[in-house]
C-alpha cells in the first residue's frame, strides 16, 4: 500500500506488509496488561488478528485515518509485535503532525522488521521533518544497507543530499538508479537535471 496523500512528492511507500499485519496500543478489557507495551507471553499473542485489523486498516489510512488508528491499535492489543502495524500507525502520526509518536512507532517497526527498508525509510523521513538532517541522511543510509535497490529510499536520500549540500559518491549513483528506474516521469527528470548540475 502507498501512503500517496502522505508522500505524493517523495513518492516514499509505507510497507507491503502493512496489507498483511496490525498494531494498536490500547488495552483490552480482558487483557491482564498494564500498558500497551507491556511485555506479553507468547500466549497472549494473537498474531492472525493482528494481521486481519492491519489489513483492514491499511485500507482505510488515507481516507478514514481516526478509524485505521483505531484498528492499528487495536491490532497493537492482539499482538504487540506486529511490525506492519507499528509502521502503519507511525504513518497515521505523521499525517497528524506527531512526530515524536511517529518516531517511536518506526523505531518499534524496525527492531521487529530487522531485514524491512520501510521503517527506517520513515524514521528518516520523520528525522528529516523534524529538522534533523544528519539523523536522516544517516537512517536512510541504513535502509539502503537493509535493501540496497530500494527505489524510494534511493530517491529520498538523493533529494535530501542534494537539498542540504551533503553530495557524497553515493550520490551519482543514485541518480543513476533514478533515472533508469524512477517510478515517475518527474523523479527520472529530476535525477537528469541533477546529474547535469553535479557534472558543471
Amino acid at each position: 500500500m502507498t501512503a500517496r496523500t502522505l508522500w505524493k512528492t517523495f513518492s516514499i511507500t509505507v510497507s507491503a506488509m502493512a496489507v498483511m499485519a496490525g498494531v494498536g496500543c490500547g488495552v483490552s478489557a480482558g487483557s491482564s496488561r498494564a500498558g500497551p507495551y507491556s511485555p506479553v507471553s507468547e500466549g497472549d499473542r494473537d498474531e492472525a488478528k493482528a494481521a486481519k485489523l492491519t489489513k483492514q486498516a491499511a485500507e482505510l489510512i488515507d481516507s478514514k485515518p481516526d478509524e485505521a488508528e483505531k484498528l492499528l491499535r487495536e491490532a497493537l492489543n492482539a499482538d504487540l509485535y506486529h511490525g506492519p502495524a507499528h509502521n502503519n500507525l507511525g504513518v497515521v502520526y505523521l499525517a497528524q503532525g506527531k512526530l515524536y509518536e511517529a518516531a517511536g512507532e518506526f523505531e518499534w517497526a524496525r527492531k521487529v522488521m530487522p531485514g524491512h527498508p520501510d521503517p527506517r525509510m520513515n524514521l528518516a523521513f520523520t528525522l528529516e521533518l523534524a529538522g534533523r538532517t544528519d539523523d536522516a541522511i544517516s537512517t536512510y543510509a541504513s535502509a539502503l544497507e537493509v535493501y540496497p535497490d530500494h527505489l524510494p529510499t534511493m530517491q529520498a536520500l538523493a533529494r535530501l543530499q542534494l537539498r542540504s549540500g551533503r553530495s557524497d559518491e553515493r550520490t551519482r549513483h543514485y541518480l543513476d538508479e533514478i533515472v533508469m528506474r524512477g517510478d515517475t516521469d518527474e523523479w527520472r527528470d529530476w535525477a537528469r537535471r541533477q546529474q547535469s548540475t553535479l557534472a558543471r
